[in-house]
């Protein structure tokens, strides 16, 4: 089961007023491994190993993973809506087009991801870190972002559209292109952020912290959505 960190990583954001995301801490049981076969919609999962294990395709659709670990899982349009993933550990899961629209995960380690397209519009994620790898055109439309972690990853035109993100920290990630149209933040910490780059959205950052660097680089998109004209 996993056992949760009390507060948050304790990061100097907290001096200025911003609060911590809490982190999973992850403590797998002893595993059995998975006696093979496709998944099951609405089937139940605990305490499974899932290792080199091609899912692509399948049909998990509101299946509970509990207690599980999926290492070098292939997930290319696997359809996993209103799944629900407790207390587990994904490493290098690779996939395109990954259906997790409305799923929700709960004290969830994902850890060198290598994903293109994965839906996880109206998906819930609490006490989440993604660390690692490169997630392309990851779509968090209306999800409720709580306590999540991205940590040393790429995200390539991530959509944050009408998403509500509280206690979600950015950390040596490169963000390309981002879109925070109608979302709402709170405790938002993008200072430590490698590359910030907001397509859309700028207008929604309060309830953010960013760097002072960071707003020099954003001053034209800042610019832009208020209308002003800048000319030498």
């Amino acid at each position: 089961m996993a056992r949760r960190a009390a507060g948050g990583t304790g990061v100097s954001g907290a001096g200025a007023g911003v609060k911590g995301a809490r982190r999973p801490e992850v403590r797998l049981p002893p595993l059995e491994p998975h006696g093979g076969g496709e998944l099951e919609p609405d089937g139940d999962y605990d305490g499974l190993e899932f290792r080199d294990a091609d899912l692509a395709g399948q049909d998990g659709a509101g299946a509970r993973f509990m207690d599980c670990a999926l290492t070098s899982c292939a997930l290319d349009e696997t359809r996993l809506r209103h799944v629900r993933v407790l207390d587990s550990v994904l490493t290098d899961i690779r996939g395109v087009g990954t259906d997790l629209a409305e799923a929700a995960l709960r004290d969830v380690e994902i850890l060198d991801p290598r994903l293109g397209g994965v839906q996880l519009h109206g998906a819930v994620l609490e006490r989440v870190l993604i660390r690692g790898g490169k997630i392309d055109y990851l779509n968090l439309r209306t999800a409720r972002l709580r306590d999540v972690v991205f940590e040393g990853c790429v995200l390539v035109e991530p959509d944050f559209g009408g998403a509500r993100l509280e206690r979600v920290e950015f950390v040596d990630c490169v963000l390309r292109e981002a879109d925070f149209n109608a979302a709402t933040l709170t405790d938002v910490d993008l200072r430590r952020a490698a590359t910030l780059e907001i397509a859309r959205g700028v207008d929604r950052l309060a309830g953010a912290v960013i760097s002072t660097a960071q707003l020099v680089d954003l001053a034209p998109v800042f610019a832009g959505a208020l209308g002003i004209r800048v000319e030498e």
